[in-house]
């Protein structure tokens, strides 16, 4: 395998990157000319909010060839064209074998949720200490228990006696909140979600960690639960504000998360009319609210 660099301004990223694949290139990657420098520009806004900029001033565009002769080519064939202006190649490398699939794997440890209770990927061995787990890889769906919000969604889930209880895990991404409810004794689980491919990665993973739920799309959820689970965006979250108190019991206990802690009080107010709303936890920026209807 062979990496062609180029160093690209910020208006000829685009049109690069889309002829690189057009000259089939095995992946395009773009990265900060300036990393690691005083000129490094941060691009990543908050969740929900656009970044504050489409691309860094000054990028390294890297793409993969299966041969050497077709990263040349490709090099040779982007020097000529009138968008390729102000851009520069900086050289074809040789790229060492690897076992990509071991390489992948080694970025996912073991997560901790609580000293005994812990996400684990499938190619590893649980901690000694571990007496719950649930098995999970990467996939399509969002929560692998590597997010905060995730963490503290389960973390509360471990804390409180579900034994019997019905349970709505509302935006169930990867099913991991409703496998957990599963883990701490719920009967019956619904797992809901906008995105198709989400129901089926939470029917997957529950199969996978031997657990009984229901899934589908939001019209499945149905009466009211002792436990209603929703870690998804402060934004939908106030819109769903209604429904979602709507689905729990009275006496049931309301779990919000994708909350940052500047949005709590936002959240406060749009949850008012319907119930009291309190930080229940906090991790890196991000709180974990609840409520008991």
């Amino acid at each position: 395998m062979f990496e062609l660099g180029l160093f690209c301004p910020e208006d000829r990223v685009e049109a690069v990157s889309e002829s690189l694949d057009a000259l089939d290139a095995l992946s395009v990657s773009v990265e900060d000319a300036d990393a690691q420098t005083a000129a490094e520009q941060a691009l990543f806004g908050e969740p929900g909010m656009p970044p504050p900029k489409e691309g860094w001033q000054r990028s390294r565009v890297t793409a993969l060839f299966a041969t050497e002769a077709a990263a040349r080519d490709a090099s040779r064939l982007l020097e000529v064209q009138d968008f390729f202006g102000g851009c520069k190649v900086l050289g074809v490398v040789a790229v060492p074998d690897q076992d990509w699939v071991r390489l992948t794997q080694s970025q996912f440890a073991p997560v901790e949720i609580t000293p005994e209770f812990w996400i684990v990927p499938t190619w590893h061995e649980p901690p000694a200490q571990a007496r719950q787990i649930i098995r999970l890889d990467p996939g399509l769906a969002f929560g692998t228990g590597t997010h905060p919000t995730t963490r503290m969604c389960l973390r509360w889930i471990a804390r409180h006696a579900m034994k019997r209880q019905r349970v709505l895990d509302y935006g169930c991404g990867s099913g991991i909140l409703a496998i957990g409810a599963a883990r701490f004794g719920a009967a019956q689980i619904d797992a809901v979600d906008i995105d198709p491919a989400a129901v089926q990665s939470t029917l997957y993973n529950a199969g996978a960690n031997g657990v009984q739920l229901n899934a589908g799309l939001p019209d499945k959820a149905n009466g009211r639960y002792d436990t209603v689970l929703a870690n998804i965006l402060a934004t939908p979250l106030k819109v769903l504000a209604p429904l979602l108190c709507s689905h729990v019991a009275p006496g049931g206990s309301l779990v919000l998360a994708g909350i940052l802690e500047r949005q709590a009080d936002e959240l406060k107010a749009a949850y008012a009319p319907f119930a009291r709303l309190d930080v229940a936890d906090t991790e890196d920026g991000w709180v974990l609210m609840t409520a008991t209807l």
